[in-house]
């Protein structure tokens, strides 16, 4: 019975997880495109402010970054927060770092692609959105789908990281069950939970790369 009131918390926690990797997911590889075409632009302040901004991302701890988002309102501006807010900055946190993490990856896989492709486009008369859209970005998705699979299976290990500013996610959930019950049952059963959302991410990962194989 005491096993299965565990299972029952830390699935609580792990919906928490879950909300956190699915608005990562879909707010941050699109933003990551973004991000990477602002790396690529011709304009130098432009590139220059976007390449800052994944330095920044990319060489500070993301716990430190939940913190800043999450403290920051309130030691910069004086706002002060309540406690609905935690989970929203752990959204905005998770988001903004890996938008960074994705730029770099999209941009690899943009700068791959032959420039005859590009030359190959104008001459058919497409236009160069159509010629992104159409042509390049369905072969970069399918060069770049590996790197993605590494980030993805992060992110989900990552979640845990949302404990820093007291979000109640799977692994906050643990602990304080391993506390209370001085016992390391809860983590190993959190242990258990990320297992499998990792193992049906990978297959799921698996699945799509699969589905490209005609780029090949």
């Amino acid at each position: 019975m005491a096993l299965t009131k565990i299972f029952l918390q830390l699935a609580g926690g792990m919906w928490v997880s879950i909300q956190i990797f699915v608005v990562t997911l879909v707010f941050s590889l699109p933003l990551g495109l973004l991000v990477s075409f602002g790396r690529m632009s011709k304009n130098p302040v432009i590139q220059a402010i976007v390449k800052f901004y994944i330095s920044v991302m990319r060489g500070t701890p993301l716990m430190l970054q939940l913190m800043v988002v999450y403290f920051g309102p309130y030691y910069l501006f004086g706002i002060k927060v309540g406690n609905g807010y935690r989970l929203w900055a752990a959204f905005i946190g998770f988001v903004i770092n890996y938008a960074a993490y994705f730029a770099e990856i999209y941009r690899s896989g943009i700068q791959s692609m032959p420039v005859g492709q590009y030359e190959a486009a104008k001459l058919l008369g497409y236009t160069k959105a159509q010629t992104f859209f159409r042509i390049i970005f369905p072969q970069v998705v399918k060069r770049i789908l590996p790197s993605v699979t590494n980030e993805v299976i992060t992110l989900v290990k990552d979640t845990s990281l949302a404990f820093s500013i007291s979000v109640l996610e799977m692994f906050a959930v643990a602990k304080a069950l391993a506390s209370s019950q001085t016992s390391l049952i809860p983590f190993v059963a959190a242990g258990l939970f990320y297992y499998i959302f990792n193992l049906i991410v990978a297959i799921g990962m698996e699945y799509v790369e699969k589905r490209l194989n005609y780029y090949q």
